[in-house]
């Protein structure tokens, strides 16, 4: 199976949900670039790189200093998937849309095609996505809020 290039959504879904998780068990202190590193694999820079987009957006909050992190700033309720994406993706492709030789019969004309199937595409993400709530994947996951080792520091 092929691996995307471009991991930003998957791991902001998966950072957002653990923030959604450390919320529901009542976790009071902010969760370090480190930790959320460690549960989603990646270099806490990546993290930071990931989170700084929904912060602006004002999904996730964040506390500089020895005992600072990150938070969920929004209802995981309220938050859909959708909103992540748009945030991430903005309007980039979906689809790894080329630049063709325009002097080629089919590649003066695929551009448009490619366009068109793009914009299509691409509403249909979002129209699955704003379906999805953070706290949809936090109960698709299997997450048990009785099973709070490494949530809590």
């Amino acid at each position: 199976m092929a691996t995307p290039t471009n991991t930003r959504f998957a791991v902001a879904v998966h950072v957002l949900t653990y923030l959604a998780s450390c919320a529901a068990v009542g976790r009071a202190t902010p969760v370090s670039s480190d930790e959320l590193a460690g549960s989603t694999a990646v270099n806490p820079v990546h993290v930071r790189k990931v989170l700084g987009p929904l912060r602006a957006a004002g999904l996730v909050c964040s506390r500089s200093g020895a005992h600072g992190g990150w938070e969920l700033a929004a209802d995981p309720g309220v938050v859909n998937l959708a909103q992540v994406w748009q945030v991430l993706q903005g309007d980039d492709p979906v689809l790894g849309i080329h630049g063709p030789n325009p002097a080629c019969p089919v590649g003066a004309s695929i551009q448009g095609v490619l366009t068109d199937l793009d914009r299509r595409v691409a509403k249909a993400v979002l129209v699955e996505l704003e379906g999805i709530t953070l706290n949809d994947v936090l109960d698709d996951s299997g997450f048990d809020p009785t099973d709070v080792a490494g949530l809590l520091p």
